[in-house]
């Protein structure tokens, strides 16, 4: 007897509140739909492979198949993509781009093409077309429709953007950006954005494959999920709290107190250990923390206060979220789960900066 299979005539459609978080990270992109109609955790949530992932696995397949590889699409994080492709080039095989999705490698079109990657508008003849871009909400779309759910309009995304400016590093862009989120008070306002910062620019590729939609940066909104967890948000508005976020390739950590930010560090997860932790949450906590003590001492992008801390702090209590969250047990730190969830901090965040901005 052959099995029947039913199509689905009536999926559901979102409430016009609904918002399609995704948190974009280096191993994972974390997905919430959330409807306002649902308990928070009766919303639809998903933990898949980062694009970067599917990407470099895309990369990979054609390597060991000994196929040349035509890269078309936009800007997208780098990590497991841009090393597949080295390994493919160093591979002896050939790999050509679009102007834009040659930019995943290096902003520097120049430096890409000196790697030996083609930048041509077509694809060769015979080469396996892989197409670059953050988020794929047509792929989404299709895996969500034998469930019956459609995807809400409204749309909302994090990534961690290192920025570019010629004649600058990334970690000095990426530092100025992050300073800039103390600039006006730390208002909390100023991490959700309808319009990217300028050199930002993996938040414009975003912007030009979604239109319409809020980004923020992974860290910040990390920090606004946390808030989810009803003991960090008791301690947030009261004496204060520290927040640290240790991602896959980044930990992010902040001062908050009231809805504001009073400083923060971010550092390279990678070789990050318990005793590197403490040391940092200490230096954030009383203040001795310096762009330039921390670029001698840690492997990060810099460290920054707000002189107003020196007059509300110190903040004792800290709160860890993130994958790697493991690395600081044994420290005493809250492990933070909004809503029961700490994967989906940074999409809970995505829907509270989109609550911020009147949406």
């Amino acid at each position: 007897m052959k099995n029947t299979v039913l199509s689905l005539h009536h999926p559901v459609t979102p409430s016009p509140s609904s918002i399609l978080a995704i948190d974009v990270g280096a191993g994972t992109q974390d997905i919430l739909l959330f409807d306002p109609e649902r308990e928070p955790e009766n919303c639809l949530k998903l933990v898949l492979p980062s694009q970067t992932q599917v990407v470099g696995m895309r990369v990979h397949a054609a390597t060991e198949a000994g196929r040349p590889i035509h890269l078309t699409g936009v800007l997208m994080g780098g990590g497991a993509s841009t090393d597949a492709m080295k390994e493919h080039l160093a591979a002896g095989l050939a790999l050509s781009a679009t102007e834009d999705a040659a930019r995943t490698i290096h902003n520097d079109l120049t430096r890409v093409s000196d790697l030996g990657v083609e930048i041509r508008p077509d694809a060769p003849s015979g080469a396996t077309v892989i197409a670059t871009a953050d988020v794929d909400l047509e792929a989404l779309a299709t895996a969500l429709a034998p469930f019956g759910v459609n995807l809400p309009s409204r749309v909302a995304i994090a990534v961690q953007d290192h920025g570019f400016r010629p004649g600058a590093g990334n970690n000095e862009v990426r530092f100025e950006y992050l300073q800039g989120l103390l600039a006006e008070g730390g208002d909390f306002r100023r991490m959700v954005y309808t319009e990217p910062p300028a050199g930002m620019t993996r938040m414009q590729a975003v912007q030009q494959t979604t239109p319409g939609v809020v980004l923020m940066d992974t860290g910040a909104a990390a920090v606004l999920g946390a808030l989810g967890d009803p003991v960090v948000a008791e301690a947030a508005a009261g004496e204060g709290a520290i927040l640290v976020n240790a991602g896959n390739m980044h930990t992010f950590a902040t001062l908050v107190k009231h809805q504001r930010l009073y400083g923060l560090f971010e550092h390279h997860t990678g070789g990050i250990t318990a005793e590197i932790i403490a040391a940092l949450v200490a230096g954030l906590r009383d203040a001795t923390l310096d762009t330039q003590r921390f670029r001698e001492s840690f492997d990060g992008h810099g460290a920054a206060l707000d002189p107003a801390y020196r007059e509300v702090g110190p903040f004792t209590f800290v709160a860890m979220t993130g994958p790697h969250r493991r690395l600081a047990r044994g420290l005493g730190y809250h492990e933070a789960a909004p809503h029961g969830d700490m994967m989906l901090a940074g999409a809970w965040g995505l829907v509270a900066g989109v609550q911020l901005t009147g949406g």
